[in-house]
């Protein structure tokens, strides 16, 4: 039973970007059960809230997977950790310690697709100066929730941008736009984002294919 939490799906559907399916599940006991066997090798050294957080969002993605005509097969990582999709979806998974999410979109629409997920709680003062540029400071400042949201904002378009690009990106590499749901990452790539907030926030980054 996928049980999900009313008032972030409500949230999730709010933010929908046609083309590309998003949703979650609130994680429970023994989804850890869930990781199939191609899956295991790369979590045998973690701990089992970690087993049972991938799994969760591995149920999500097989879900999502369905919608797309593909079976519920493994998704494996790559040697720099990002899931492997099978051919023709580009997707993401995330996680915190309660709700696991999944977002995918067919390949020949989007070159490239991140999600995640946060509590909707502010975050430590202290990381704001490590997560925010100065362009973005003041406005994280003022707002105590606005720290956490710049962090998934960034965390998601990482997601979305590693696969293609190759390159790990700092938090000061990427300038947010929050009032035009755009981003900059360094190198000139542009990023679209969406997000909610509901009992968390969920940040989408996606790219289109006709996006340079």
């Amino acid at each position: 039973m996928n049980a999900t939490d009313p008032e972030l799906a409500r949230a999730i559907e709010a933010m929908a970007v046609p083309g590309i399916a998003v949703d979650h599940r609130l994680i429970a006991d023994h989804d850890e059960a869930a990781l199939l066997p191609e899956e295991m090798a790369a979590f045998a050294g973690s701990v089992t809230k970690v087993r049972r957080a991938s799994g969760a969002a591995r149920l999500v993605a097989r879900q999502l997977l369905s919608r797309f005509g593909h079976p519920p097969v493994p998704i494996r990582k790559s040697t720099a950790g990002m899931p492997v999709w099978p051919r023709g979806i580009v997707g993401s998974m995330a996680h915190d310690a309660r709700v696991a999410v999944a977002a995918m979109a067919a390949s020949q629409h989007f070159l490239g697709i991140g999600v995640d997920v946060e509590p909707a709680e502010p975050i430590d003062s202290d990381l704001v100066t490590i997560i925010a540029t100065p362009a973005e400071r003041a406005a994280a400042q003022a707002d105590p929730t606005r720290g956490r949201l710049l962090f998934s904002i960034k965390e998601a378009i990482y997601k979305a941008v590693y696969p293609l690009d190759g390159q790990f990106l700092d938090h000061q590499d990427v300038e947010v736009d929050l009032s035009s749901g755009t981003a900059e990452v360094l190198g000139g790539r542009q990023v679209n984002f969406r997000h909610c907030a509901a009992t968390h926030i969920v940040v989408l980054a996606f790219i289109r294919f006709s996006t340079k």
